[in-house]
């Protein structure tokens, strides 16, 4: 048994299945595809799981894979002890229904004793308590010496989720010799000791239970096996645990350069170093496979782990950013088996230092509000008030503000907090559902006897087709009527059905005595296109001939927009730089909203640029051609993928002369002059490190530019000029004349407020040696409140003035204490509060001038009647 480095043992174990017959699969992004019920990937047979099922066909029967995946249920405890980690890699060999128990475990043995050279007599095997056969196979057949094998109970060695498949397992487990036990005389396999640790789990999925622990036999048994690479590594290199196995400890090596803390000084750097080398291993994956920063979901969870490891770098005397600096040493250690890292290196590492800036933007003022609260030394619970504030003003995750606290001896009102998260997502939650969903295709429904649909929508825009089936409700029917929606399965089909960002087919499916308005089309993950329809008249039944013709008119302007979003990356990446990625795209007939990742707005001169370079390729009328080739060829040609998207063997390119070329599966204009022109319509932000373009091409043009020119129109016959081509001109006279008239208006204004501050400083009278004026005026604005107020303070050092507006139905209050007032205690902010309070408003500012606002006009009177004595009550003798 020799040392091995982990890229060499996920190779080695790699090419080992492959030589059994298996197809070697890379690893699937950690962004689940077509499973809402994860998060992230987290397990080696996660983004597998409808092989198993048999919802979708797996290239081969025999398949292995070492997997990226993610877990954060222990976040906390990552780097308090060695052992956690959210970021792992799952070797795993896979069978779907081929072989079973015999060769799983012949494999297994041999892979450890023969490949790796591991001792027989370092190993044990642990089998679930009934399964005699397995007992059998490994002693008979792999030749376990039998007091090596251990008999578990359900708990520990029989794998199932509920109801569907499951099976019994085996593990086996590497003795890291006595010095690393427990040192109890019984210490055995399955001890929570570090001497023997479970290595490879093998599980032989070969029942299926119904939900109430009736198991039956499966006809089709199947192997599910999980070793985890770094556990692995562990062993071959003789380590204790994760963060000294070869490419992690580099990373840490690079993360102690920069922060000149080496591992093992203390304990409590070493937590530091440890969450910062798991979590910016996470996080370039994640970023790596699309993830991008935001404060739900995935994103949530990237915010979370890279401000994390931002936080111990502050314990570690980092200032400034360097999680971004490690991401070259990450990616450098990793690059042989993920080649994409150094692909998406640009990208990868101006996000997190943009996010890494951003957090320590805020991080100081939010650490100086934690600490005030620490210092107080009387808090034993942080209200969700305040934890909420942290989390919504400063980016302080709630995990964050829990550990910091923890150490401290502080809880946190975690209740109160997530109610006001709801009450905000409440707030911003969109409301727009989704019309005619309840004709959509439910997940329950069987096609499985359906044939895959055959597509000649990229040549056709109508054929000749036969209805295989009908869905209504959820439900297989065999004919419907006149007037009812449904969903109609052809054999083949001109109609694209959405995807990748293009929306579906519209038109029209007729037959003898038939006609359906289609409004929609899908497909579901076995490739059958689903028509979305309403009978428009007779009936339709299953079998029937049909005639299948979308409405060409709108896929053309579709296909315009598709191809002008091709165009429009390539533009972005010219102007702004080679990081640009499509981080989400919506094509219709109408228009092309494009995400992509750049950290800032663009200007308005680089917008323009983008916009030009789009219309010269336009205007060039150059190719646009599209042809299937293998991924390897097309990655040769310099084609762009989807970020995080996972391809196939063969691949669709669509290049558009010199300028993009991308691997896509919509629908396209042949030749770029067909777009006819491209204008963007608007430009924002829609996430961190994410903006949006939406823009129009062909018919879109047209109707802005007429749309432009009506409102020019309009706007001339509103500002009573006769020629629109001298609308600027005219805009600028109006807002001249405007602006007289303001100014005249501000002229008497302030007539008006001299008149009345002189009225009102002839009534008023000193007392305790101050000038105490108290007025309240109708048809007055707040701005004329304040000003009057202004004047007053200018010539009255010795004076109070408390004055209230009404003006159509707001009322607004204004103090103003002068200088020597204020020295013998006045202050504006606490008296126009007071005063505002009686009217049931409030308000304050600062101690020589302060405004208020108010909700009952009719307190009004009784407002000013008391601040007189509100005031005396603040003056000294």
């Amino acid at each position: 048994m020799q040392w091995t480095g982990l890229n060499e043992l996920r190779e080695k174990f790699l090419s080992f299945f492959e030589s059994k017959g298996h197809l070697r699969l890379p690893s699937f992004s950690l962004i689940p595809k077509d499973d809402n019920s994860l998060l992230l990937i987290n397990s080696g047979m996660a983004p597998m799981k409808k092989y198993f099922t048999g919802e979708v066909t797996p290239p081969r029967k025999r398949v292995t894979t070492c997997q990226k995946c993610i877990r954060t249920p222990d976040i906390e405890r990552v780097g308090i002890t060695a052992r956690h980690g959210t970021y792992f890699e799952m070797l795993g060999n896979f069978s779907f229904g081929d072989y079973f128990k015999h060769e799983a475990t012949a494999w297994a043995w041999e892979f450890f004793t023969k490949v790796l050279e591991m001792p027989e007599e370092l190993l044990y095997v642990s089998i679930y308590e009934n399964d005699d056969e397995a007992f059998d196979i490994w002693t008979k057949e792999v030749g376990v010496d039998p007091s090596h094998i251990v008999r578990m109970g359900k708990e520990d060695n029989f794998w199932e989720h509920g109801s569907g498949p499951c099976g019994p397992c085996s593990e086996i487990y590497f003795d890291r010799g006595p010095e690393k036990g427990c040192g109890k005389p019984d210490c055995h396999v399955g001890c929570e000791c570090d001497r023997f640790v479970e290595v490879w789990n093998l599980v032989f999925t070969q029942f299926n239970n119904d939900g109430h622990n009736n198991y039956t036999p499966l006809d089709h048994p199947n192997i599910d096996t999980g070793m985890g690479l770094e556990r692995l590594a562990c062993v071959m290199q003789g380590v204790d645990n994760l963060f000294l196995v070869d490419t992690v400890q580099n990373i840490m090596k690079h993360i102690s350069e920069l922060t000149g803390v080496k591992y093992g000084e203390s304990e409590k750097s070493d937590i530091s170093l440890r969450v910062i080398t798991d979590h910016i291993r996470s996080t370039t994956f994640m970023i790596g496979d699309g993830v991008m920063p935001s404060n739900e979901g995935k994103g949530y969870v990237l915010r979370r782990l890279l401000r994390r490891a931002a936080r111990h770098g502050r314990l570690l005397g980092m200032k400034e950013p360097f999680l971004y600096k490690v991401c070259e040493t990450v990616i450098k250690e990793n690059e042989s088996a993920y080649p994409e890292l150094r692909e998406k290196q640009e990208f990868i590492t101006k996000l997190i230092k943009v996010e890494e800036e951003n957090f320590l933007n805020t991080v100081e003022q939010g650490m100086n509000m934690l600490q005030g609260i620490i210092d107080r030394g009387d808090v034993e619970v942080l209200s969700g008030e305040d934890s909420f504030k942290l989390h919504d003003t400063f980016g302080f995750p709630i995990d964050l503000t829990r550990e910091i606290l923890e150490e401290k001896g502080i809880s946190v009102d975690i209740d109160r907090f997530y109610e006001l998260l709801a009450e905000q997502k409440k707030r911003s939650r969109d409301m727009r559902k989704n019309a005619g969903a309840d004709a959509w295709i439910s997940d329950s429904t069987d096609l499985t006897d359906v044939a895959k649909t055959e597509f000649v929508g990229y040549s056709e825009n109508e054929t000749q087709a036969e209805i295989l089936a009908i869905v209504k409700d959820g439900e297989r029917v065999e004919a419907v009527g006149e007037g009812e929606s449904a969903i109609f399965v052809l054999n083949k089909t001109p109609f694209y059905g959405e995807s990748g960002g293009q929306i579906g087919d519209t038109g029209v499916i007729s037959g003898e005595g038939f006609e359906i308005e289609v409004t929609n089309t899908t497909k579901d993950q076995g490739g059958i296109f689903l028509q979305a329809g309403v009978v428009k008249s007779g009936s339709v039944a299953v079998g029937m001939s049909a005639d299948a013709k979308i409405d060409a008119v709108r896929r053309m302007d579709i296909m315009r927009n598709h191809t002008a979003a091709h165009l429009l990356q390539a533009a972005l990446r010219e102007v702004l730089g080679n990081h640009v990625e499509q981080a989400g795209q919506l094509v219709t007939d109408h228009s092309v909203r494009f995400d992509f990742t750049h950290f800032s707005a663009p200007t308005a001169q680089e917008l323009m640029a983008v916009e030009e370079r789009v219309n010269e390729v336009i205007l060039a009328g150059m190719p646009v051609e599209v042809k299937e080739m293998p991924i390897e060829e097309a990655k040769k040609m310099g084609a762009m993928a989807l970020f995080g998207e996972k391809y196939g063997d063969i691949v669709r390119v669509v290049k558009a002369g010199d300028i993009s070329t991308e691997l896509c599966g919509g629908t396209h204009v042949d030749n770029t002059a067909k777009i006819g022109l491209f204008k963007i319509r608007q430009e924002g932000s829609v996430a961190a490190g994410v903006r949006r373009i939406e823009a129009v091409t062909g018919h879109g043009v047209l109707a802005m530019v007429e749309n432009a020119m009506n409102m020019i129109a309009q706007t001339a016959i509103t500002l009573k000029i006769s020629n629109p081509r001298e609308i600027v001109a005219g805009a600028e006279r109006v807002a001249g004349e405007l602006k007289e008239q303001s100014r005249k208006i501000q002229e008497l204004s302030d007539k008006i407020a001299a008149t009345q501050i002189d009225s009102l400083m002839a009534n008023s009278q000193l007392e305790k040696g101050v000038r105490i004026i108290c007025a309240a005026m109708t048809d007055v604005t707040g701005d004329m409140i304040k000003e009057m107020c202004g004047k007053i303070l200018d010539v009255a050092p010795k004076a109070v003035i408390v004055l209230a507006g009404i003006n159509e139905g707001k009322v607004t209050f204004g103090c103003a204490c002068g200088k020597e007032a204020r020295e013998k205690g006045a202050n504006a902010g606490k008296i126009v509060k007071a005063v505002a309070q009686i009217a049931g408003g409030n308000g304050g500012g600062k101690p020589d001038l302060a405004m208020a606002g108010a909700k009952d006009p009719t307190k009004v009177d009784e407002a000013i009647m008391q601040a007189k004595a509100i005031i005396l009550d603040m003056i000294k003798e």
